[in-house]
């Protein structure tokens, strides 16, 4: 599974051109989706209705299943927002981030805007070379940074949307730092320096469980 670091997040969120319209929109938009890990499909299905900027700031959305949910925002990603709707205008029933044309913009679209901005900041951060940034890594990326700070999986699920539990476990899985870290709590002081090698038949033990 693949995720961008903090450092190849901040690259990619610099990568629009802030001194375009359609640069701005696309830094907010980015920024929303890494923030709050919408899909998607959910991030081009909102209206500017959707964003609350007060007290309690957070977007709400239509998931899968015409399952409504709401997403907290950080300060950063409400100043991103209040910028742009103003900038925006529309009204409450029109897309949170249109085409030039005052459409919704397709999904295909923006995948082809982030590949595009993966590319510039790849030339920045030579890192990102090695992962194919899509909306779904963005997603991956959401996931990743609650899991770091210590979030609990059961609240990492209400926060993507998932259906069970147990498709966030993936996230702990893919985050090798925490199993080392575990393993180093756990290891006898006696234990020389390196890292754990389980047998097979621990794996298929762990695997089972």
């Amino acid at each position: 599974m693949t995720w961008l670091t903090e450092a190849e997040i901040d690259v990619l969120l610099a990568a629009p051109d802030r001194a375009t319209w359609t640069g701005r929109r696309d830094t907010a938009l980015f920024g929303l989706a890494v923030q709050t890990g919408l899909r998607a499909s959910e991030l081009i299905g909102l209206n500017c209705a959707d964003v609350h900027l007060g007290a309690g700031a957070h977007v709400s959305c239509t998931g899968k299943g015409r399952k409504q949910r709401i997403t907290p925002l950080t300060s950063g990603t409400v100043a991103t927002l209040r910028a742009w709707l103003a900038e925006r205008g529309g009204l409450p029933a029109e897309p949170l981030f249109p085409t030039r044309t005052g459409r919704a913009l397709s999904r295909d679209a923006l995948e082809r805007r982030l590949a595009g901005y993966a590319v510039d900041a790849t030339a920045r951060y030579p890192s990102l070379a090695r992962k194919r940034v899509s909306m779904h890594v963005l997603r991956h990326s959401a996931a990743m940074r609650l899991l770091q700070a210590g979030i609990d999986t059961a609240v990492i699920a209400l926060w993507l949307g998932h259906e069970q539990i147990e498709t966030t476990h993936i996230y702990l899985h893919a985050d090798l730092r925490i199993k080392e870290r575990a393993l180093e709590r756990t290891a006898p002081i006696t234990t020389k320096p390196g890292r754990f090698r389980p047998t097979d038949k621990l794996l298929a033990f762990l695997e089972a469980l």
